[in-house]
């Protein structure tokens, strides 16, 4: 498994870049430092009451379905004052794998998600139908002392329909190709807790 041992080294992301253009996705322990996961879980807390209902599908057929999906979300914005740092650590990396890989990512579209206990996303892949404007997934975790007992898993099925499993420990990060990886998250026994999301390129 293509994982990184850091703290946030120089070399980060340039090493992200080059797992995307080999197979395709990287998990990183420890990415978020202590103080970094201690904030995020903070706000996610003092913002409870605006998490909504997560829904599936597009404008029109936008619909919830809690047997597809089972997670409230809260979408973070880019002049959120209280995200800066969170989200100019992202456009670093998205300046990285520009400069890198040529993808012509415009911007991060990321939000909070919080997983019920017994709540679950069904496999499905991120990239929308006929779209290819979501282009790199992203998925921070910020639950403590978490353990594969507790389940809650992201379950990253591979070219060869092999899969992994990552446990989601505060402070991961996962980075995976939108278009190639179907994925899903298994049910948890506690209350599951990340920062989700696509770096996107616009549509010609």
């Amino acid at each position: 498994m293509p994982e990184l041992e850091t703290n946030g080294a120089t070399e980060l992301n340039t090493t992200i870049a080059d797992a995307l253009a080999g197979v395709g996705w990287i998990v990183i322990p420890n990415f978020l430092s202590a103080d970094e996961l201690s904030h995020l879980q903070q706000l996610a807390t003092t913002r409870k009451r605006a998490f909504a209902a997560a829904g599936v599908g597009r404008e029109a057929a936008h619909q919830v379905r809690q047997d597809i999906r089972g997670d409230a979300v809260l979408w973070v914005e880019n002049d959120d004052a209280e995200m800066r740092e969170a989200n100019q650590r992202m456009a670093d990396l998205q300046q990285s794998l520009n400069r890198e890989l040529y993808l012509g990512l415009n911007e991060l579209e990321w939000h909070f998600a919080r997983y019920p206990v017994g709540s679950f996303y069904q496999r499905h892949l991120d990239q929308h139908r006929n779209q290819d404007t979501r282009v790199v997934t992203v998925v921070q975790y910020l639950n403590d002392n978490w353990t594969e007992l507790d389940g809650g898993q992201l379950r990253i099925y591979l070219d060869d329909e092999q899969h992994i499993d990552v446990t989601p420990h505060g402070g991961t990060l996962v980075v995976f190709l939108s278009n190639r990886f179907e994925h899903e998250v298994l049910p948890a026994q506690r209350e599951r807790l990340s920062l989700t999301g696509w770096y996107r390129r616009r549509t010609n």
